[in-house]
């Protein structure tokens, strides 16, 4: 039987299109680059003398200009093509980055931030359309897992080299290793990463859309024509999506606020929890096939939300960090599952409308819930943070349960004739 997965698992991967695997080598340097990122840049921030209601503010501008700008940047997608929405949006990520670090300020940062958000909110309403242009019916679920799963060990590999490089840093020049040099020059070599991550695009081969296909409110439109059936595919993210900001910005802060680890240990505790769900990615379309998109999810992430309860309040790193492996993987896994779920049962000319509303409800949380955290850090600790997070999660996995378990497409998104 394993024999049997693996030469289908094989065999999907060798249909990806050129395109897809271009993607993929692309996805693998920023993936590397966004795991250093996600593991330095808040170290940085406090390193300037800076606290948590910052933070907070940061990651709630980078995600509120994600959402506010989400339509014109479905828009410009579809006007300037997938390649060069690609490569926009990967430099201005480096420059953004680069920016912060040479001339570090608050207002810098937020300028930046806001910047970052809207380059990423390109990034993310191309992705999906994209890749479902580039795979047939067969290979569909695994391109989208893969492109996941592959950002996830790359991140493994950054955030692995990442808790060492402030050390290694300031060892050549002569600073303490949780100093802002230290941390400026590890977050500089990402610049630099990332846009080597780009150079793969170039080679990409993919059509701009005629004016008269596009639309700048045709996911306004879309949402008017199809209340009832985007109600169910995206409440239950965005209930997801609130919960996931209240918490997971701030996992490297958790670790060393909670249970007092330096950098390099962090780092590596991201990094396994990273590779822990790039397995989960990996592994995930065989399971899918087999007991079907949706029951995948709720089976998953019901699972997960146990060792979400044991990571917040274990009292012993070990366990912490364990719970972290395993909820990463679990409660991630069908991600990807559910995008290619959602993106089969739109009509194929809303697909790239409905990918715009996706990114919307997955940055609506990140935008809020980031600000509302770094004040109950700074006011209560991380117990109220995570009680939050586990109720959020739990109504979450209901609701997938109740819209999508055992429930024939036809019934979920009703096709046009």
């Amino acid at each position: 039987m394993a024999k049997n997965i693996l030469t289908t698992y094989w065999a999907r991967v060798s249909a990806f299109h050129p395109n897809a695997r271009l993607y993929l080598a692309s996805a693998i340097l920023t993936g590397a680059a966004l795991g250093i990122y996600r593991l330095l840049f808040n170290f940085y921030v406090l390193s300037l003398g800076f606290d948590e209601n910052l933070l907070g503010q940061l990651i709630t501008i980078t995600s509120l200009s994600a959402l506010v700008t989400a339509l014109p940047m479905g828009y410009l997608a579809d006007m300037l093509g997938r390649k060069n929405s690609f490569l926009l949006g990967g430099g201005v990520v480096a420059g953004s980055v680069a920016a912060m670090l040479l001339w570090p300020s608050v207002p810098m940062f937020y300028a930046m931030n806001v910047l970052m958000g809207m380059a990423q909110g390109l990034q993310m309403v191309t992705m999906a359309p994209f890749l479902l242009e580039n795979s047939g019916e067969e290979e569909r679920t695994y391109l989208f897992s893969l492109s996941s799963g592959l950002q996830m060990a790359a991140a493994f590999v950054g955030n692995s080299i990442g808790g060492y490089l402030p050390g290694w840093i300031a060892t050549q020049q002569g600073v303490s290793e949780t100093s802002s040099v230290a941390y400026a020059g590890a977050l500089g070599i990402i610049s630099v990463i990332a846009l080597l991550g780009l150079i793969p695009l170039f080679w990409l081969r993919t059509p701009v859309l005629k004016k008269s296909e596009r639309a700048f409110f045709a996911p306004l439109a879309y949402a008017r024509q199809h209340p009832v059936t985007l109600t169910k595919l995206l409440a239950p993210m965005l209930v997801t999506s609130i919960g996931a900001g209240l918490f997971m910005p701030f996992m490297n802060v958790f670790f060393r606020v909670a249970h007092g680890q330096p950098d390099p240990v962090i780092g590596n505790v991201l990094a396994w929890g990273a590779l822990a769900m790039g397995i989960g990615l990996v592994i995930a379309p065989p399971l899918a096939d087999r007991y079907g998109k949706a029951e995948l999810v709720v089976i998953t992430q019901g699972i997960s939300i146990p060792f979400l309860i044991m990571l917040g309040y274990a009292p012993w790193f070990w366990m912490s960090a364990f719970s972290h492996y395993a909820r990463l993987a679990l409660m991630n896994m069908s991600g990807p599952v559910y995008m290619t779920f959602v993106m089969e049962h739109v009509e194929s000319d809303s697909r790239a409308t409905v990918a715009s509303l996706v990114s919307m409800v997955n940055s609506f949380g990140w935008a809020f819930s980031p600000s509302i955290s770094g004040w109950l850090q700074v006011n209560y600790g991380f117990g109220p943070v995570f009680a939050l997070v586990i109720v959020l999660y739990s109504v979450s996995v209901f609701m997938y349960w109740k819209f999508f378990w055992k429930v024939t497409p036809a019934r979920v998104i009703p096709q046009s004739a």
